[in-house]
Formats: C-alpha cells, sequence, structure tokens
C-alpha cells in the first residue's frame, strides 16, 4: 500500500507517516522543512521516501501531482495547515492568505487530482484533516483558521454524499481532531486550556479508522460531547463562550 501525507515533518502528519511506515507500508512525507523530513526518512522503511516543498505555492501542488500520478496511491492524508489566534484586525494580511493557500488551496487541489485518480480505480481513501473548530459557527479570535476548516469539513463530507450515491468504493473522509500536543500551539500562539492528546495516540486512532473506512473521525469523547453541545445551544450563546475561550488560550493579545 502506498501511502503519501502532507504535513509530515511533525505533529499528526510525522506520527502518521511513523506509524504507516512501522506497518510495512511504503510512505511519501512531504512538507516545507527539509531538515525535519530526512529525520522522519531515517525512521521509516527503506521503501519510504521524503518530498521537501511548500505546498502554499499553488503550482506545487501540480507539481507533486505530476511525480506521483504514476503511482497507485492508495491513501492521501491532507494535513499540511496552520493557525494564528489573535484579533483579526492585528494579523497580517500575507499570513491569512497563506494559511487559505495552504489549509482550502492545497487540500481542495490535491483532493480534486487523486480523487479523479481514484474514481478511475475505484478504490482509495482520502482523509482531509479539519479541526473540532469547524463544527462552531464561528472562531472570534481564530476567525481565518475557524473558516478554513469550516471549508474543509463541508467540501469531505459533501464529496463523501456524491461517492455513497454513486456507489464507489472510494471513501473521502474528514478528521476532527480538539487540542493535540504539536507545535501547532506553538505557532498559533494558543495555550490550550483543556488536556491535549498526543499526536502520536492521535495518529493510532486515525489509523484505526481508516482501516474500518470511517469518513468521520472524532477522536475523543469530550470532542463528540462538544460537538452535542455546539448543536444543543443557540449560535449566539455559542460564539459567546467560545469567544471566551480563545481569550483565555491567546498568549498574547496586542
Amino acid at each position: 500500500m502506498i501511502v503519501v501525507v502532507t504535513g509530515a515533518s511533525s505533529g499528526i502528519g510525522y506520527d502518521i507517516a511513523k506509524l504507516y511506515s512501522d506497518m510495512g507500508h511504503e510512505v511519501i512525507g512531504i512538507a516545507r522543512r527539509k531538515d525535519r523530513l530526512e529525520k522522519l526518512k531515517k525512521e521509516m522503511n527503506e521503501k519510504c521516501k521524503v518530498i521537501s516543498m511548500d505546498l502554499s505555492v499553488r503550482e506545487n501542488c501540480y507539481k507533486l501531482y505530476d511525480q506521483l500520478k504514476e503511482k497507485d496511491i492508495d491513501i492521501l492524508i491532507n494535513n499540511a495547515g496552520f493557525g494564528i489566534i489573535d484579533e483579526f484586525k492585528n494579523v497580517e494580511l500575507d499570513k491569512e492568505l497563506e494559511m487559505i493557500d495552504l489549509n482550502i488551496g492545497t487540500v481542495h487541489i490535491l483532493t480534486k487530482l487523486f480523487f479523479k485518480d481514484m474514481i478511475q480505480k475505484n478504490k482509495g481513501y482520502i482523509l482531509n484533516v479539519a479541526s473540532i473548530a469547524s463544527v462552531f459557527p464561528c472562531g472570534p479570535y481564530f476567525s481565518t483558521y475557524y473558516a478554513t476548516k469550516s471549508y474543509v469539513s463541508s467540501m469531505t463530507l459533501a464529496i463523501n454524499k456524491e461517492l455513497k450515491d454513486m456507489n464507489s468504493k472510494v471513501k473521502v473522509g474528514c478528521l476532527y481532531p480538539g487540542p493535540v500536543e504539536t507545535e501547532f500551539n506553538e505557532k498559533s500562539g494558543a495555550k490550550f486550556t483543556t488536556k491535549a492528546i498526543s499526536s502520536e495516540k492521535l495518529a493510532r486512532i486515525t489509523i484505526k479508522n481508516i482501516e474500518k473506512g470511517k469518513t468521520k473521525i472524532i477522536p475523543g469523547m469530550s470532542n463528540k460531547l462538544l460537538l452535542l453541545f455546539v448543536r444543543l445551544f443557540p449560535e449566539k450563546v455559542i460564539t459567546y463562550l467560545n469567544a471566551k475561550m480563545q481569550l483565555s488560550k491567546k498568549s498574547k493579545i496586542h
């Protein structure tokens, strides 16, 4: 089996790539940071390889597909992404556009390109990593990140419904992680107020659900209860409480 993992230089992507390699599969890990990828490569089996590429650049998404389209890709994990927690007026526009390009553009392009190949073969699995954030109506002080993850969730669920309607064996799933112990916390400027799961544990849960063919993966009882909470209470209440939560996580509000 051949597994492609984006954002493989750290966190969830790194651990998913490592675990699939430990299972004996051929893994292709993609990320921007070459030094981190070399570390991953040393920990994977000899069939695996890494590709250093900035996927926030649209042209690179097409280049990546061109490099891999002749391979019989079984699983694509669209994991690359980042967030910034701060007031909307403070976040640099260029960083927000980069976030939109990576969190949305990259996921959309790679899903579309590999999806078409999988449809022709009538097999394959694509996992798009969203966030538990995507179930909220909005995310004050984390606005762009929440919006990008809502896009990922909505698109993925819609595609999966289309697949079911055509009785296809291809599956497109969505992962909804809550707080995870990764570099995301430091880079986004967040300090989580609830206990975070380790990225290795999340990777194991994710792979187990992929093997079962699950297309909506919500790890942990706390995240499932949060989803129920969001559905039961009025939007104004959820938005107010979410804003308070984001402010409590923010390490530096300017």
